[in-house]
């Protein structure tokens, strides 16, 4: 197994990549511990899921974050999947600015502040994997309001985290995933475009598909495989990047 008495704190657990991931960690060996704001989301992850911790911490209170890795002790994958309030579905010039600027804040700070208090204790220990997941939208895309610059702060915080931790045993590196069918359900995506119904979502998937160099939609099974494999020894030669797992929607 590739994770075999590996630690691991996935922010964001309690939703439907933070599930999939927790359950490819611990069918590889990993103790996980499962973060986030709603303890019952929380509960039906580890349901099913032998020895896995829950904590309920918002990854935007420093504190908080602080206060709970103590408690861990030593750590050797931490990964972020906590949402951002993302708003999409209307042009720039029409965007309030605090819908706008909500998920470049709330990327850039919860990113920053699980990273820095794990990649300090994992400095110390002279390993570790410090992971994240973004859609990859850096380099632009229409009709996604603060999406793009959210990333990108994401995107450079990874490669400055790579180079300033890699000397010290720990690597960095990131997922991009765009839109995965199976986190789609009209209550998620209408929090982030009002305009979504039923024949909108399935719409939105079979446009997905035609989008991708691969003309199929990954899974979130794919998506757990290749972050359990980042946080394996197996990636070791692997950070300062992203991973691209969008079947080819983003093309770089």
């Amino acid at each position: 197994m590739l994770l075999t008495d590996k630690t691991a704190i996935i922010y964001g657990a309690g939703g439907s990549i933070g599930g999939a991931v927790a359950r490819a960690f611990v069918r590889e060996g990993a103790r996980v511990h499962l973060v986030g704001r709603t303890r019952g989301t929380l509960e039906a992850v580890a349901a099913d899921l032998k020895d896995a911790e829950i904590a309920v911490v918002d990854a935007l209170d420093e504190a908080a974050v602080e206060e709970h890795l103590a408690g861990v002790g030593d750590v050797d994958i931490s990964f972020n999947l906590v949402t951002r309030g993302d708003v999409q579905g209307a042009p720039l010039t029409d965007m309030p600015v605090d819908d706008f600027l909500r998920p470049v804040i709330n990327g850039a700070r919860a990113n920053f502040i699980t990273a820095r208090a794990a990649g300090r204790r994992m400095a110390e220990r002279g390993s570790g994997v410090i992971l994240t997941l973004n859609s990859g939208s850096a380099h632009g895309s229409p009709m996604m309001g603060g999406t793009g610059p959210a990333d990108a702060a994401i995107d450079t915080l990874v490669r400055n985290l790579a180079i300033e931790l890699g000397p010290r045993g720990v690597r960095a590196v990131g997922l991009w995933a765009a839109g995965v069918p199976e986190t789609f359900t009209v209550e998620k995506l209408s929090a982030v475009n009002p305009a979504i119904d039923e024949a909108a979502v399935q719409g939105i998937v079979d446009n997905l598909a035609t989008m991708r160099m691969t003309r199929r939609n990954p899974t979130l099974a794919e998506v757990a495989a290749t972050a359990v494999f980042l946080a394996s020894d197996q990636a070791a030669g692997i950070t300062g990047t992203f991973v691209n797992v969008t079947g080819g929607m983003v093309a770089r």
